[in-house]
């Protein structure tokens, strides 16, 4: 490693919640690796998604843009690109870039895609030949565990037990690759790790015996203000009714599917203790660059909702620490707006690169924790047009159009910290919400005109969730599950989707 560029590790959750870290002020969760990070590093605690959905948070993390500028606003687009990513940049200038996990690229899910190598861990649509930790398990014998990462379908939000021990479970697996790495490492170059972690998303299927770590007496309730039907949008609705949550809540279930989230949350803690400690073994920590972050959050139960796709905190807001003593203060807190597309230029900036010709809406976090830019919002969004759902937020201050709904919601955290009244309507905060309103129409009529109609937000038909509950139910089975059939005997046939 040159004296003036740092290694760095980028340590990536999926659906992991802003609010889970028990040093950032919830005791419920068990996280001493992550409370350490906080403790000698700087933690963002007013960071949110560009979007909050797996492959639009991710291309904008990887490319600096907001999903406007990118095109990629849902899971399905693509993404043909016209810049740099943050490896290629990184890479020019001499690291050696390599990614483990899961990355859910909008570009090409199997190739390099910027990094010099890479280990594959995806949730679907994978096999053998191109996922590393497929060709893992049937290397070790585990050709007939067809459902590695939990079973979906209508079991996406039941609560489960990994049908692997914990030393084959993917959260260690990305761990060990992790530590392996560092461990093996011996170039010149500064290297570029990206450790990126498929849980906390759902199915929530922790390995025994950390299945037990939460018990439900010991966790608390959702958060479900008195006004949360108003809160709620379209997607809600709709995402309630395809994971199999619109019919009937079980409280105790609920805490239940809670524990497990949190016991999945604990066990990449785990994993990232130790990637700390072989840093620390190589002598190298203080000379890393480490960023902890995921792509979006996690209703859970709050507002009676769950899943993601969703503006409100519990979803749009994400966990955002930095360490680095060279550039971040240790035990320091920042309340203003940060978002994934800033990792870019972040990076760039401590590797040394002149960032000023680089395409980015985002900045790099160094000058927010020091409170040296004049930026006051950020912006997600989720799909476009009648689905569109967009969001502005400031240090204080969100606002929330949809679409789908033709609602706006409006939330100053001076008021209302939780988010339990939509202000939008109220004489008393008409000024704060009217301006909040033109903050967001200037930003879509700058990056999406089409969002935008004579001044307004541009208006389309309301969508609704047909009242039959079996309709939009949701389907998705693991590509290791065609082989099920051949298991079952004649007569008995397996229903894959």
């Amino acid at each position: 490693m040159t004296d003036n560029k740092p290694n760095i590790l980028l340590l990536f959750c999926d659906q992991f919640r802003w609010d889970c870290i028990s040093a950032l002020g919830n005791s419920e969760l068990i996280t001493p690796n992550l409370d350490r990070l906080s403790r000698e590093g700087t933690s963002f605690t007013r960071a949110y998604s560009p979007s909050p959905v797996c492959v639009p948070a991710r291309n904008s993390k990887f490319w600096g843009l907001y999903p406007c500028n990118t095109g990629v606003c849902d899971n399905d687009r693509t993404f043909k690109p016209f810049s740099e990513n943050v490896m290629e940049i990184l890479g020019e200038k001499g690291y050696y870039s390599h990614g483990t996990g899961k990355m859910h690229f909008a570009v090409d899910p199997t190739g390099l895609n910027g990094f010099s190598s890479r280990e594959r861990q995806e949730e679907m649509a994978s096999d053998t030949e191109t996922d590393e930790y497929l060709k893992y398990l049937t290397d070790k014998g585990y050709n007939r565990v067809f459902d590695v990462h939990g079973q979906r379908s209508e079991m996406y939000y039941i609560p489960q037990i990994s049908l692997l021990p914990q030393q084959d479970h993917p959260t260690n697996w990305v761990g060990d690759r992790s530590v392996a790495f560092l461990r093996e490492y011996d170039r010149s170059e500064p290297f570029f790790l990206m450790s990126s972690f498929i849980h906390p998303h759902p199915p929530f299927s922790p390995p025994a015996s950390w299945n037990k770590l939460y018990r439900l007496p010991e966790v608390s309730h959702p958060y479900v203000p008195d006004d949360f039907d108003d809160l709620l949008v379209y997607i809600n609705h709709f995402q309630n009714r395809y994971k199999y949550r619109s019919n009937g809540l079980d409280r105790n279930l609920i805490r239940t599917i809670r524990a497990f989230y949190f016991s999945c949350v604990s066990f990449i803690d785990h994993q990232i203790g130790r990637i700390i400690s072989e840093l620390e073994a190589k002598g190298i920590l203080d000379k890393t660059l480490i960023i902890f972050t995921s792509d979006h959050g996690e209703m859970l139960g709050d507002h009676n909702s769950f899943g993601k796709r969703c503006m409100l905190d519990p979803s749009a807001r994400i966990p955002m620490i930095a360490r680095y003593p060279a550039r971040f203060r240790a035990g320091s807190r920042c309340d203003l707006p940060v978002s994934l597309v800033d990792i870019l230029p972040t990076l760039a900036s401590a590797a040394g690169i002149d960032t000023s010709g680089i395409q980015t809406d985002g900045i790099d976090l160094a000058l927010t924790a020091a409170d040296k830019t004049d930026r006051e919002y950020v912006f997600s969004q989720f799909n476009d047009a009648g689905y569109g759902l967009y969001m502005a937020a400031g240090r204080y201050e969100k606002y929330i159009y949809s679409a789908s709904d033709d609602k706006s919601l409006y939330f100053d955290r001076r008021i209302d910290e939780l988010e339990s009244k939509n202000l939008a309507g109220l004489p008393e905060t008409a000024s704060g919400a009217l301006h909040m309103k033109q903050v967001l129409l200037d930003f879509l009529s700058a990056n999406l005109p089409d969002a935008v109609e004579n001044g307004d937000f541009k208006k389309y038909p309301k969508l609704s969730v047909p009242e039959d509950q079996d309709a939009c139910l949701f389907y998705q089975d693991h590509t290791w599950c065609r082989d099920a059939e051949q298991e079952m005997p004649e007569g008995y046939k397996v229903k894959l989707f």
